[in-house]
């Protein structure tokens, strides 16, 4: 093998590696994403499951008091 050959070969593998780096790192942002947006999810239905427990609580209280 020659120089250029050599040189090729590594040119070759440092662009395999950037490429599984720049995969990588794209999976990890998505992953981030969706673990944002499940909670964000998970929030939404605490904060309406509260809701309407209150609504409840306040109906179930206007019927004690009559």
């Amino acid at each position: 093998m020659g120089f250029t050959d050599d040189a090729k070969d590594a040119l070759s593998a440092t662009g395999e590696k950037i490429s599984r780096a720049v995969d990588d790192a794209r999976d990890k942002v998505s992953d981030t994403v969706d673990e944002v947006q499940a909670d964000a999810k998970v929030k939404q239905a605490e904060a309406e499951r509260d809701a309407t427990k209150a609504k409840n609580d306040y109906k179930e209280g206007l019927r004690n008091d009559n």
